[in-house]
């Protein structure tokens, strides 16, 4: 992650390849040519980039031009370093590779480049088992070992891999300035998959300290699907923001992801910052980056309601969205919001103030198991929570609902929580919900959002039709239901019909409603439903299979 002449780069691993993206706005990217494919050293493997602005390395002719960091393998994992005159569109290995050879251990890897003002050197963090180590140069080609950084700190349930370290300040106060170190941790039984955890302390450009007991584990996400996060190099001090976005999705399943033509995704941008809290403690708190509110189609509010029990939002629906809102309370047990919601599946998002803790429940929400890397099945539908203190009777919720993912930002981003959730592309019911008593809506905001990898919809134009289902599999005289909703999402409460056909109508008898079909099996035989918008341009067709009885 670099940013470099009004331009962010993304660079990811492919295959044991560098690929690369470019955006604007850090929002809508495009994707660019492999940066680093293999060579004579292997794979490249993660790493960093950074701007040499002052062209220590002798690279580039006395300009500042971009050096990428990464991680070599032939011969055990070392490290190694590439670089580009040309603004990331081609790199050059460097010729002395690796700069850092392998001290004789499996695990080196995924090298985190910065400059350290106070010593006026580069320093490297890197990834050496369950603990990091430090190097520093002059010039990024000539290393030294500084420091370790691990023993019998935080959680060792598994290795820690792609570390970042960076200062912040605490509470706004430039004056007071802390590091924070990330790591995230390995798939591992004790997590139930992989995670990630941060340390705040100090950084004297030779050495870590922990602020916080060696036993303290502060993780960086409770939810099971972020990982490695990486914060943005060289953002310019006038924007003066720490950003960074990570990889959503786990170890456990890095590969089992039911997706196509894609396999894994980045999270939404974060902006960080550290906060102290009632007991003294010093916290990271992330929240969405400002750049997102570009992505609102409209909004739909609600103020001062009160709600007991179930309330469903009639006004509001959709499957990509962000929603803000506000809850108080003076005795209730349990409050939240259900999404991606339908007769069958939901996803819910909730406080429990007896228990004080506050959760994300993915068990009912569509596939409930996978396969893991391992070949045995993983119980993705789960419920991941953590403590979260209720005496305030007060709960700030921010969430973005995609196609196929969840975050949620709790209490300006004092607890985040992200999940992938494989549901029916038709589920789009909000629902509010207490338990156990009454509570009240402050404020709650709801967004449709664009996409960002589509141009911006015309408010009227239908651009995709979705059914529950792709495939049916039904028996002669047996029935099931078909439901069709139009896109983007803010279509749905317009009373856009669908107009619905059968291609063979010996196979299967249909009759619709508009929004649905009811079929039934006729005779053995494969046919298709085809699904249109009333004026027939744009069509969504339904594989159906009927079999003997």
């Amino acid at each position: 992650m670099i940013y470099f002449k009004g331009e962010y780069h993304l660079f990811h691993q492919k295959n044991g390849h560098w690929a690369h993206a470019i955006s604007k706005d850090l929002l809508h990217w495009e994707h660019q040519p492999i940066a680093l494919e293999h060579d004579e050293l292997g794979q490249a493997l993660s790493g960093s980039a950074v701007v040499d602005w002052n062209d220590s390395t002798g690279f580039f002719d006395g300009k500042a031009g971009l050096v990428a960091i990464y991680t070599s393998t032939v011969g055990g994992e070392a490290q190694s370093i590439a670089y580009s005159k040309d603004r990331g569109r081609t790199w050059q290995r460097y010729e002395g590779n690796p700069v850092i050879k392998n001290p004789g251990i499996k695990d080196f890897r995924d090298p985190k480049v910065f400059w350290h003002d106070e010593t006026e050197k580069w320093v490297m963090v890197v990834s050496t088992d369950k603990s990091v180590t430090f190097f520093g140069s002059d010039n990024l080609i000539n290393w030294h070992y500084l420091s370790r950084f691990g023993d019998g700190q935080g959680s060792h349930a598994a290795v820690w891999e792609c570390p970042d370290l960076f200062r912040l300040a605490v509470d706004g106060d430039e004056g007071n300035e802390k590091w924070v170190l990330h790591v995230s941790i390995g798939d591992n039984n004790k997590t139930n998959g992989s995670t990630a955890q941060y340390f705040v302390g100090e950084f004297d450009g030779e050495q870590f300290i922990n602020d916080h007991s060696p036993e303290t584990v502060l993780i960086t996400d409770y939810g099971q699907d972020f990982y490695a996060a990486q914060s943005f190099s060289d953002i310019p001090k006038k924007d003066g923001r720490r950003v960074w976005l990570a990889w959503m999705a786990n170890w456990r399943y890095p590969y089992q992801s039911p997706t196509d033509p894609w396999m894994g995704a980045m999270s939404i941008p974060r902006e960080l910052s550290l906060k102290t809290m009632e007991d003294g403690s010093v916290r990271l708190f992330q929240e969405p980056i400002k750049e997102i509110k570009k992505l609102r189609a409209n909004e739909y509010s609600i103020k001062e309601l009160e709600i007991e029990g179930d309330y469903r939002i009639t006004d509001f629906s959709g499957t990509t969205f962000e929603f803000e809102g506000i809850f108080e309370w003076e005795e209730v047990e349990e409050i939240g919001i259900r999404v991606r919601q339908s007769g069958e599946e939901e996803t819910v998002v909730g406080l429990n103030t007896i228990t004080e803790t506050v959760f994300v429940d993915r068990t009912n929400s569509g596939l409930d198991r996978i396969i893991d890397r391992n070949g045995e099945f993983f119980q993705f539908g789960s419920r991941y929570e953590t403590n979260s203190p209720a005496n305030k009777k007060q709960l700030k919720l921010r969430g973005f609902i995609d196609e196929s993912s969840i975050e949620i930002f709790v209490n300006d981003g004092e607890v985040v929580f992200t999940n992938l959730i494989y549901t029916r592309p038709t589920n789009s019911g909000v629902e509010l919900y207490t338990k156990g008593g009454k509570a009240n809506v402050v404020s709650l905001n709801f967004f449709h959002l664009h996409s960002t990898w589509r141009n911006p919809s015309k408010e009227d134009k239908i651009t995709q039709i979705v059914v529950n289902e792709d495939r049916i599999h039904i028996k002669v005289e047996e029935e099931t239901t078909l439901k069709g909703q139009v896109k983007p999402d803010w279509l749905h409460g317009n009373g856009a019909q669908l107009l619905w056909f059968v291609e063979d109508p010996e196979i299967i008898e249909l009759a619709n409603d508009g929004s649905s079909a009811i079929i039934k099996g006729k005779k053995v035989g494969t046919t298709q439903v085809v699904v249109t918008d009333i004026n027939q341009t744009v069509e969504k067709k339904v594989s159906v299979r009927v079999t003997s009885k």
